[in-house]
């Protein structure tokens, strides 16, 4: 009786130290998936935030080209979500290690239908504004001839540049001037763009 009972707890024993192994060997395997190798990690939605301040807001962005040094068409996103009210002047700050060169003559502002897996993102009409680009290259300034409405549609800036030297992630600033009597400027969202 004795014997029997020995051997069926060894068996449970067994089978739960089996169980375990596999679990635990499953986490590892994944672990060094993800961790171990960096294109791995940039396909599992994981999203790094600089800012931790709770009214943080990600904006929705496209990208033509991640690869260093390669020439790329950015398309940084504002749609009608992410506006609640008109927009008569927009401040994007650039962080001082994003290495590209940006030139006025390279940036519009335009009304864009955002593309999916059928279609490209694209603009479908420019809009007149003063484009200004500090020398430092850490602030872009658009002044729109007529303010963005709080419409329906998607607005966007689209860059013509060439992506930095050097690889990681960069997080730029949108701030927008809403028209009224006080112009003040109020955070939008960010923009994490990826460099590879």
């Amino acid at each position: 009786m004795l014997k029997h009972k020995i051997k069926v707890n060894l068996r449970s024993t067994a089978k739960k130290v089996s169980a375990s192994s596999i679990i635990f060997s499953t986490f590892i395997g994944i672990g060094l998936g993800v961790f171990g190798n960096t294109s791995s990690l940039a396909n599992t939605g994981i999203d790094f935030i600089w800012d931790t301040n709770s009214n943080y807001k990600k904006l929705k962005y496209r990208q033509s080209s991640t690869d260093r040094n390669d020439r790329a068409t950015y398309f940084l996103l504002l749609r009608h979500i992410d506006r609640k009210t008109g927009i008569m002047k927009l401040s994007i700050k650039v962080p001082e290690y994003f290495d590209a060169e940006i030139k006025p003559k390279k940036v519009k502002l335009c009304q864009a239908k955002m593309g999916g897996y059928a279609s490209k993102t694209r603009c479908i009409k420019n809009i007149p504004a003063l484009i200004e680009i500090n020398k430092e290259q850490t602030s872009i300034d658009i002044i729109p001839e007529k303010p963005i409405p709080a419409d329906k549609e998607t607005y966007a800036l689209k860059m013509k540049i060439i992506n930095p030297r050097k690889s990681g992630m960069f997080q730029f600033h949108a701030y927008a001037q809403a028209p009224g009597a006080m112009p003040i400027s109020g955070y939008v969202g960010s923009w994490n763009i990826d460099v590879r």
